[in-house]
Parts: structure tokens; C-alpha cells; sequence
């Protein structure tokens, strides 16, 4: 009866059986906001009535909320930083300490009341702090209504009016936005450079401008057709027009549920497409129409892409994405990306499946990306080179190879290497952050299915984001699901890779031949201790695939094809191998012959040596 009962349990899908620890909490808020903006002084006003739950077993006496805006006035923290930085953003650098006042950006409360009750507020520049009245206790809901304006800033970083392509308002950190509260208390970090994390909930947007307008946003625009009207259809890709109306200026309402955050672009000038993916996902597109060659060719690689991402990462929950001209490059937001028009058609689908694969790993999995950025560009990254390699006509045997090398560059100068555990704005090189954040992070995931195996890895992704959608999921929140997975123990696979700068470096240092076998002598000659594949090549045509685990995972990998052999403990810097082979039979020896571990010297990998061939 157990052993059934284990059966029926095995074949409940994900949603049933992935449940989060015991005690987990976190806060929820559901946003009304009304906006109204004014092109000819790019000024804007507007109102919020926010409901905030407060789940956790805290009693609040304050709040704060983000006011992203100000960043983009001189001498802002955003401006000095880059100005002081040996590497500063191209897209930054010192434009900000440039802004005449009407391009500055500026965001203001003047007004915010709490359960009725006046609150005090103090500005930080990015920052608000809200004291209150009366505390917010444990399961209360607080009703929070605010008034604000502000002036959009000349477009630098991300948000902004009037981009080098022409579109007139990426609206992204736009709004006063509450910040994130968790285990670890309120997140109320200022806006320098990276980028952001906040408490999931609803949105209902109202966007008033000029009736010109085409707008582009997070979430589903309320009545539709009463906006826009299919032109033609040309291969399923719908070519929408806007309707005219009589008044100067009209309302775009949109909703949203289960979000963290909403932008949304505008430009009289936009031509819109879309294609639906299937009866449950509206793909738009909305572009300039000088980029119509490009932008009328990505709505197919488009979908291909979120067909990848459904199979492999988890089905995209939401019933529409938009892919926006706007911003400084790619950015991405909930339902929707801003990206740049130019550019090649590659260079165009490769940016939008980046930014399109952090609905997943930022959007629906929301991470706190200032303090594990590794977890929101890494991951996102590993996923886009594996969907790009898999709707390639000639797929890579290992499409992270270029993270691997850049992992090698940055091993190379050691004074420039920070630890990966270090928070996103505090790293003291841009490059520094770029290779920990993107490619060190790509690296954790394929060495952690170079670990496990590609079942064990596929099976816990999927069941990561099954239970850890919607919510705000740790590093080890991942590990615990890839022990649980495989059988294995990977604490030390964290530790290593993430909270210090150890290096990999393992080779062969002797082969030696007996009688009807081959005894092989490995060396660990770094400081990080990983488990070794080892392919050999017999000169009959015939290969091996052997598996040396570490000690500390307790297992072997689970991966089918693999011989485990004894562990290896990491205080030994040497370890030794038998084959049964004599040493005649064998063509070539290989440690990681795909390169799925980050290996610093790969010259000693192999028998015989690479210098002896």
C-alpha cells in the first residue's frame, strides 16, 4: 500500500506536490494609479491608492518607496558613482552631471495619507521614508493614497523622453513604488545603477495623454477594440491600426495580476503587430516604422523562443508580451521588454530572447536582484543561450563557451575579481559586475547540470519555477530543489562558486601502464574542488565515460552512460584511477571534453598532453 501510495504521488504534477518552506511569507500590494502626461513640458501628475497586506509577523512603523526619477539630476548618487568609477557605463558616464534643469528628472509626493491618517515623509533623493501614525500590524492591510508629479528626464539610463532612435517616452521607474519588505526586513536601497526588487500584487494603470498617442505596456489593455483595429493579416502576423477619436487627449487603461512592477512606452508613431502564440498568449510588437525589415521578421523567432522557454523553464503565465522600441539597449519589465530597433535581425532576436527569458527569471521569479544579481542576468542568460542554440540550424556543443572564457579573463586579474556573493552596486569595477552578474552566473547553472546530470538539472528547473513562481526565491532555495533532484549534497558547490573566488584547475599528471589495466594519477591544482568526468578513447573505436565525484555530495551522479568511480575528498590534492585497460589500448584520455567546468588552465586536461601533440 506504501509503495502505491509513493507511485500515485510521483505522477502528481509540479503545482501539487512543489510546495515552498514552511513559514514563508511575503508582502502583496495592488496598485490603482492615474497618470497624466504632458509632452509639451514633459511634465506628469498623478494619483495612487494603494492596498498593502502586510504578511509578515512584523508590526510596521514605517515605509519607504522608490522615486526613481530623481537619479537623473546631477549629483544624484547615480551621477557621482559613475564619474568615480575607472570603468563607467558608455550609456552614462558623466551625462547626468550635463542636465539642464528641463531635462532633469524629478519625482515628488506631496501628499500621502495611511489608513486616513497624515503621514510624515522624508526624501533621499531615490528614496522615501513614510513614518506613521498608527503601526501597520501582522495580517493588516493598509490603505495608502498619494498624490505626485515629476518631469521625465532626457532618456540615459533605461527610462526616459526623446531616445537616439526618436521614441518619445520610455515610462519605466516611473511611479512612487513601494519597496520590498522580507525575512531580512525592508530593501530601501537607492537607485545608483543596477536594478531592482519589489513585493508582487495587481496594478490597475490609467494613462492620460494627448489622443495621438500609441502606448505599449505591462499587462492587458482594457477594451481592446474600442484602441485598435486589425489592418491585414499577412502569414498570422496582424497588422493593427489605432482608432482616431474626436477629443484632444484619451485614457489607456491596463490591469495586470501577479506582477512586481509596470512600464509602458508611448510615441504617435508606433506601428503595432501581433501574433497570437496559442489561444492563451498574445505576442505585440511595436516598433518605428524606418524598422519595419527587422521587426516584421522577429514576431516568428519570437515565438520559438517562448516555445523553448515553456518547455524547458516553466509555461509563461500571462496572456500577452509586448517586445517595445525604447530605452538604451534592453530592459526588461513584467509582460513586456524595452530594447533598441536597430541592428541586424540576429542582433535583434538575440536581445529579445535575453530580455524576453527575464519574465522568468526576475518577472515570475522574483528574485532580489541587488543583492543575487547572479540569479536574474545569469540564469536569464543561461537560458537565452540555451533557446538560441536550440532554433540555430547548427547548434554548439556547448553554447555558454563564451561565459567560460570571459570566467577566464576576469580569473586573470585577480584584483579585479570580487566574490559573486558581493551586492550589485557594490562591485568596484563594471567589468567586475558584468562577469560575475551574466557569465559566472550562466556558469553556475551549466556546472551545476555538469554535476547533476541533465535529468536531475531539467526536472529541478521545472520544479523551481513551479514552486517558487510569484514569489521571491533565494539561492539556496534553487540548491535544496537540485539536491532533492539528484540525491546529491551541493552546499559546498554554493559556497565555493558563489561566496569566494576560488579557481578550478585540475589535469593528469601521470598515466602509468600494468598488467590489464592503466593506473591514472589527477592533480587538483586549484583552490575549488569539483567532480571530474573523464572520457577515454580506446584505439578500437570504443569510448568510456567515467565520474569522479566530490566527497562532500554523498552520491553519484544520477546522469545514465556515467561509471562512478570512488570520491574524491578535497584535501587531497591528488588522486588516483585504475582502468581496466592496458595502456596500448587507449587512443586519448580527456577530463570535461565539452568544457562544462570553468577550468582556468585546460591545457593539462588531456593525455596525451596538449603540448606533446
Amino acid at each position: 500500500m506504501k509503495s502505491i501510495f509513493k507511485s500515485a504521488l510521483f505522477l502528481l504534477p509540479f503545482s501539487l506536490v512543489a510546495q515552498v518552506p514552511p513559514g514563508y511569507w511575503q508582502q502583496e500590494v495592488d496598485y490603482k494609479i492615474n497618470i497624466s502626461l504632458y509632452p509639451e513640458d514633459h511634465s506628469f501628475k498623478g494619483s495612487e491608492d494603494l492596498s498593502y497586506i502586510n504578511h509578515s509577523p512584523d508590526t510596521l512603523n514605517e515605509l519607504f518607496f522608490h522615486l526613481y526619477f530623481n537619479a537623473f539630476q546631477p549629483n544624484s548618487m547615480m551621477d557621482v558613482r559613475s564619474r568615480n568609477l575607472p570603468d563607467p557605463d558608455k550609456r552614462v558616464e558623466d551625462r547626468i552631471s550635463k542636465l539642464k534643469k528641463d531635462e532633469i528628472g524629478i519625482q515628488e509626493v506631496q501628499s500621502m495619507r495611511v489608513n486616513g491618517e497624515s503621514a510624515f515623509l522624508e526624501m533621499r533623493e531615490t528614496v522615501l521614508k513614510v513614518s506613521l501614525q498608527s503601526p501597520i500590524l501582522p495580517g493588516d492591510t493598509a490603505q495608502i493614497q498619494m498624490v505626485f508629479k515629476g518631469q521625465v528626464p532626457e532618456q540615459i539610463r533605461r527610462s526616459g523622453r526623446d531616445n537616439e532612435e526618436g521614441i518619445d517616452y520610455t515610462m519605466t521607474q516611473w511611479y512612487p513604488k513601494i519597496a520590498a519588505y522580507d525575512n531580512m526586513g525592508w530593501h530601501a536601497y537607492p537607485y545608483v545603477a543596477r536594478e531592482f526588487y519589489a513585493p508582487f500584487g495587481k496594478f490597475e494603470v490609467n494613462i492620460d495623454l494627448p489622443s495621438d498617442y500609441k502606448v505599449a505596456a505591462t499587462g492587458s489593455l482594457k477594451n481592446f477594440s474600442d484602441y485598435w483595429q486589425e489592418e491585414r493579416e499577412v502569414d498570422g502576423l496582424q497588422f493593427m491600426q489605432l482608432k482616431e477619436v474626436d477629443a484632444d487627449r484619451r485614457t489607456w487603461t491596463f490591469t495586470a495580476q501577479d506582477v512586481h512592477d509596470f512600464a509602458w512606452g508611448a510615441d504617435p508613431d508606433y506601428e503595432h503587430t501581433m501574433m497570437p502564440l496559442d489561444s492563451a498568449l498574445n505576442l505585440h510588437f511595436f516598433y518605428l516604422k524606418k524598422y519595419d525589415d527587422t521587426w516584421e521578421r522577429l514576431p516568428k523567432y519570437t515565438a520559438q523562443f517562448f516555445r523553448e522557454m515553456n518547455t524547458r523553464f516553466g509555461r509563461y503565465p500571462y496572456p500577452q508580451f509586448s517586445v517595445i522600441q525604447g530605452g538604451d539597449g534592453g530592459m526588461e519589465y513584467p509582460m513586456c521588454t524595452m530594447l533598441k530597433g536597430t541592428g541586424k535581425i540576429s542582433g535583434l532576436v538575440g536581445v529579445t530572447v535575453h530580455e524576453g527569458a527575464h519574465n522568468w527569471f526576475y518577472g515570475i521569479l522574483g528574485s532580489n536582484e541587488t543583492r543575487f544579481p547572479w540569479m536574474d542576468e545569469g540564469f536569464t542568460s543561461f537560458a537565452e543561450s540555451e533557446v538560441l542554440n536550440a532554433i540555430t540550424p547548427k547548434p554548439k556543443v556547448n553554447p555558454h563557451a563564451s561565459s567560460f572564457a570571459a570566467h577566464a579573463f576576469l580569473a586573470s586579474k585577480p584584483e579585479q575579481n570580487e566574490p559573486m556573493s558581493t551586492m550589485a552596486d557594490r562591485y568596484e569595477r563594471n567589468r567586475s559586475y558584468g562577469i560575475n552578474a551574466y557569465s559566472r552566473g550562466e556558469i553556475f547553472l551549466a556546472q551545476m547540470r555538469y554535476i547533476v546530470g541533465e535529468d536531475a538539472f531539467n526536472r529541478a528547473m521545472l520544479r523551481f519555477f513551479e514552486t517558487w513562481k510569484f514569489k521571491h526565491p533565494e539561492p539556496w532555495d534553487l540548491v535544496r530543489i537540485m539536491e532533492r533532484e539528484s540525491g546529491l549534497q551541493l552546499d559546498w558547490y554554493y559556497h565555493q562558486w558563489v561566496e569566494t573566488t576560488k579557481l578550478i584547475d585540475y589535469g593528469i599528471a601521470e598515466v602509468d601502464g600494468g598488467k590489464g589495466n592503466t593506473r591514472i594519477t589527477l592533480e587538483r591544482l586549484g583552490t575549488m574542488s569539483m567532480p571530474l568526468r573523464i572520457r577515454v578513447y580506446l584505439r578500437d573505436g570504443v569510448e568510456f565515460n567515467y565520474y569522479i565525484p566530490t566527497q562532500m555530495q554523498y552520491g553519484p551522479c544520477p546522469q545514465e552512460g556515467l561509471a562512478n568511480l570512488e570520491p574524491w575528498p578535497w584535501t587531497h590534492p591528488e588522486h588516483e584511477i585504475n582502468l581496466p585497460f592496458e595502456l596500448d589500448q587507449i587512443e586519448s584520455i580527456v577530463i570535461d571534453e565539452e568544457g562544462f567546468m570553468a577550468d582556468v588552465n585546460r591545457s593539462n586536461n588531456s593525455y596525451p598532453s596538449e603540448e606533446g601533440q
